[in-house]
């Protein structure tokens, strides 16, 4: 399958799917009244989905790379802050193990692309 898009890029698809799970945790009480650490998880996970996106409409393998390394520490503070919210006793050990595995999955996945767009000789749509 050819990616002309970024909603085609499956770590995309699955940072949304992320960041929409983190909402849904957020909503519920006691978690939603903890408005710093609602907010900051919120802004980490919709940060992952969105430095995907505006790394790869810059057309270059240059600047994506740079915006799915920022991507790939955002995921690891979505992690960071899911230990805070179990600590905290906002949610049980079964969400803390889908969120710590789902993003562990997601960082793998965005270094394999790191790792690819480094040794493609593509240098991204902006050169041709």
């Amino acid at each position: 399958m050819k990616v002309e898009r970024f909603e085609d890029l499956e770590i995309w698809k699955e940072a949304r799917e992320l960041c929409k799970s983190i909402f849904q945790i957020t909503e519920k009480d006691p978690f939603y009244r903890d408005f710093k650490l609602r907010d900051q998880i919120r802004g980490s996970s919709g940060s992952v989905m969105d430095n995907i996106a505006e790394g790869f409409e810059r057309d270059g393998n240059k600047e994506f790379i740079q915006f799915l390394t920022i991507s790939k520490g955002s995921c690891g503070e979505t992690r960071s802050q899911s230990y805070r919210a179990f600590d905290y006793q906002y949610i049980n050990q079964e969400t803390l193990d889908d969120l710590i595995s789902r993003t562990i999955q997601l960082s793998k996945k965005i270094s394999s692309l790191i790792s690819y767009l480094k040794n493609s000789d593509f240098k991204g749509s902006k050169f041709h």
